[in-house]
């Protein structure tokens, strides 16, 4: 079974920064895409940005040029730098980890992390 564990989120500013981690544990399966999203209270899950194992990026339009997706293929750790922060960021940050399983991909899910933004 793949873990997947986020860590970094908390409160701040408008106009702030915070860094986001996510690791995904794992001893039997290669991690492939990986990708971060966020939910806020009673809206839709939507996909922030994305990473593939070689490192292309894709970004949502709502954060392109302030957010910044990497990864540690070595340590299965994915990060997220999210820059010039706004109240609409607010909301519960979720990792996803997909893993190849015979052949299949299967997405394995953090617990997620609170990210709040005040004016």
């Amino acid at each position: 079974q793949v873990q997947v564990v986020e860590s970094g989120g908390g409160l701040v500013q408008a106009g702030g920064s915070q860094r986001l981690s996510c690791t995904a544990s794992e001893s039997i399966f290669s991690i492939n895409d990986m990708s971060w999203y966020r939910q806020a209270p009673g809206k839709q899950r939507e996909l922030v940005a994305t990473i593939t194992r070689g490192g292309v990026t894709n970004y949502a339009d709502s954060v392109k040029g302030r957010f910044n997706i990497g990864r540690d293929n070595a340590r299965n750790t994915i990060w997220l730098e999210m820059n010039n922060l706004k109240p609409e960021d607010t909301g519960a940050y979720y990792c996803k980890a997909a893993a190849n399983i015979r052949g299949k991909l299967k997405d394995f899910w953090g617990q997620g992390t609170q990210v709040t933004v005040s004016s």
